[in-house]
């Protein structure tokens, strides 16, 4: 059974300013989530479902994936405020949207396959996509569920137009992850890397690995994420700025044993948009790539 591609696409943009989501930046107009689909399709997954809200969706059917959505097997589901567990209704001072666990569990009703889910604004790299389908697609083994992640150098994912937020990894002497800690404020400073944290300044080496969401599941962790979800309302309902982390998600179900969580690390260099000032950036990095013949001058031609 192939694997599927979930992508997060429901982000407001409030940093880079617009919905960069359906940006163009490839040579022929094309946007990151088509290179991220078409690295997928070559690599083995079969279909490919978004999690976007409903108000822009026609913009990625109409203006961004037409060309796509002749060559793949493309759905949509939506991400909303109101999409809520039974017995829970939405807050009158919620406007954030609840966050990437939240996300995910949107497609429970549509993927019954193993998955890997991605940020649409990032570019993973062609190989990241063969690794994580070769991990998806092996048969199941052992007496506990295994889930992985693609992890890459903190160092190789920074902005230089501001701080970011990265998941930093820790993993066992067997390539398993132990747990991921959520940094929100990551910056260069000169030749420091440093992480602002409640507690202080928190410097880096540059050389922790970090998890840019590119995660594979199997089916199972839809009913793990709608127990967490539950409980996260329970508990932050009433807190606007509070959301439901995919991350944090995962170290759930790795600190109850319901699943263990291998790493795979990927050769790949991974670049994307926070701010308007990437844009640029963005844009030569797939050039070059394009000039190397790893992509085509028009993806859909």
């Amino acid at each position: 059974m192939q694997p599927t591609l979930l992508i997060l696409a429901a982000g407001m943009g409030s940093r880079y300013g617009s919905l960069k989501q359906i940006d163009r930046f490839g040579p022929a107009g094309e946007t990151i989530v088509e290179y991220s689909m078409y690295d997928a399709l070559r690599a083995g997954f079969g279909k490919i479902v978004l999690v976007v809200r409903e108000y822009f969706a026609e913009d990625f059917r109409e203006i961004v994936l037409k060309r796509a959505m002749k060559r793949a097997d493309i759905s949509f589901v939506f991400q909303e405020l109101d999409s809520l567990p039974e017995g829970f209704t939405l807050p009158e001072n919620r406007v954030k949207p609840w966050g990437t666990g939240h996300a995910v569990l949107m497609a429970s009703g549509v993927i019954d396959t193993p998955f890997a889910v991605i940020n649409a604004d990032d570019f993973y790299g062609s190989g990241s996509y063969a690794i994580m389908a070769e991990f998806l697609s092996r048969p199941a083994y052992g007496d506990i569920e295994e889930y992985c992640l693609v992890d890459y150098s903190l160092e190789n994912t920074l902005s230089e137009s501001g701080y970011v937020s990265r998941g930093v990894c820790r993993v066992d002497e067997n390539g398993y992850l132990i747990d991921i800690t959520e940094h929100k404020k990551i910056s260069r400073s000169g030749k420091r890397i440093i992480s602002m944290t409640e507690a202080g300044e928190i410097i880096f080496t540059g050389k922790e690995r970090v998890s840019m969401n590119l995660m594979g599941f199997m089916p199972s962790m839809f009913g793990h994420l709608k127990r967490q979800f539950t409980g996260f309302l329970e508990n932050n309902s009433d807190k606007p700025e509070k959301e439901f982390f995919l991350p944090s998600a995962m170290n759930d179900v790795i600190h109850t044993g319901e699943a263990r969580v291998k790493v795979l690390p990927t050769p790949e260099k991974w670049f994307g948009v926070t701010y308007r000032e990437d844009r640029g950036r963005v844009m030569g990095s797939l050039k070059k790539l394009v000039d190397k013949g790893i992509y085509p001058d028009d993806l859909w031609s």
